[in-house]
């Protein structure tokens, strides 16, 4: 069993930058691939990027492409999203996922381990 806990979100500007962190349990951190998911207001589920468990492979959504990065520390058992250049429409609650398994993969049934997710609320 994975748990997973975020921390980071808040309300911020357009433009502004934040950083959220996903801390997970157990000794098996490196073991998992890790991704973020987010979901808007009435919205579904959507795939932000990911990280290989190793940590040599992301993939990011064309959307938050070139704006957000994934990066994890495993002997820290966290990722971190870093959100940049923020936009209204990045309003939504963020989600962090573990699958086990090497590669990042997009659908959100893929993943086994979901923590609660802290909102970002972007105000224009």
């Amino acid at each position: 069993q994975v748990q997973l806990v975020e921390s980071g979100g808040g309300l911020v500007q357009a433009g502004d930058s934040l950083r959220l962190s996903c801390a997970t349990s157990g000794r098996t951190f490196r073991s998992y691939t890790m991704a973020w998911f987010r979901q808007a207001q009435g919205g579904e589920r959507e795939f932000v990027g990911g990280i290989s468990w190793s940590g040599g492979s992301t993939n990011y959504a064309d959307s938050v492409k070139g704006r957000f990065s994934i990066s994890r520390d495993n002997a820290k058992n966290t990722v971190y999203l870093q959100l940049n250049t923020l936009e209204a429409e990045d309003t939504s609650i963020y989600s962090c996922a573990a699958r086990p398994g090497p590669q990042v993969v997009r659908p959100p049934s893929l993943y086994a381990y979901w923590g609660q997710g802290p909102p970002v609320t972007v105000s224009s």
